[in-house]
């Protein structure tokens, strides 16, 4: 590095002024950096021509791309050729024998509002299940379709009935229904449930005349577990799709039974 210049001494009759430092509560001189920069100017200089989008904006809500961009949101459910079935004005013929049918079983019930959704769910025709019979209760009722309503009314007469007497000697007389008519897909999947057409039943709790309730669960008592075997087996054949506990996570606690349209009229019974 050179050395520094040296000062030249002042020439005769010359006062030499040294510059004062700089205190520190004195700004710097403008001179040193120049005229300052025009408020306007700054503010432009600050802002970006176009501010992005984070992918998640600070309130949790995911931000949402241009639809133009990127074209309409996918469909949340797989398309189901019942979705789009033709709905008729008046109540088809099959509709109305299933009603005599389940009058002469001694079922009550009500007609409900037709069913839809969006997403495709289905129930054109739903009516209200009250009683499956003159002596057994359903609880809570249940939004289903005239179908599965038989079905289901005559499986609890026919089978879980006797099954109960056999077993506990005691008479059926409410089933505990957790589910009918609800509009989703199945569990960890984009098709639609049997659920979302009126077509299946999920039963959680069998009670007996005298006050004794049977449920659902993993690991039920003997007797429980002898009698939710005999129903559950004799289950596959009236209804198409039979669940339960052992099957899956999701019926660990309740029986599922529907009437899944199947090739050949087969069954899935697990």
């Amino acid at each position: 590095m050179p050395a520094p210049s040296p000062v030249a001494p002042p020439r005769s009759g010359q006062v030499l002024i040294p510059t004062p430092e700089p205190r520190p509560d004195q700004p710097p001189s403008r001179e040193m950096f120049g005229p300052p920069i025009p408020e306007t100017t700054a503010k432009a200089a600050a802002v970006p021509a176009s501010v992005p989008i984070p992918p998640f904006r600070p309130d949790g809500a995911e931000a949402q791309p241009d639809r133009e961009v990127f074209g309409p949101p996918a469909p949340r459910m797989l398309a189901d050729k019942r979705s789009n079935a033709p709905r008729p004005a008046t109540m088809p013929i099959e509709e109305a024998a299933c009603r005599t049918r389940l009058k002469v079983l001694g079922v009550e019930f009500e007609e409900f509002a037709s069913q839809s959704d969006a997403d495709g769910c289905a129930l054109p025709f739903p009516l209200k299940l009250k009683r499956l019979s003159r002596s057994i209760d359903i609880e809570p009722d249940a939004v289903i379709n005239c179908a599965a309503a038989e079905a289901s009314a005559r499986f609890a007469t026919s089978v879980i009935a006797p099954a109960a007497k056999a077993e506990f000697g005691d008479e059926l007389s409410v089933v505990g229904q957790a589910s009918a008519y609800v509009c989703r897909p199945r569990n960890g999947t984009r098709k639609l449930s049997e659920h979302a057409f009126g077509n299946a039943l999920d039963i959680a709790r069998f009670t007996l005349a005298k006050g004794a309730a049977i449920d659902v669960e993993p690991t039920p008592p003997e007797k429980n577990a002898k009698f939710l075997g005999v129903v559950r087996k004799a289950a596959c054949g009236p209804f198409k799709t039979v669940l339960g506990p052992g099957s899956d996570a999701d019926h660990a606690r309740h029986l599922h039974f529907d009437l899944a349209p199947r090739k050949n009229g087969g069954t899935f019974c697990q």
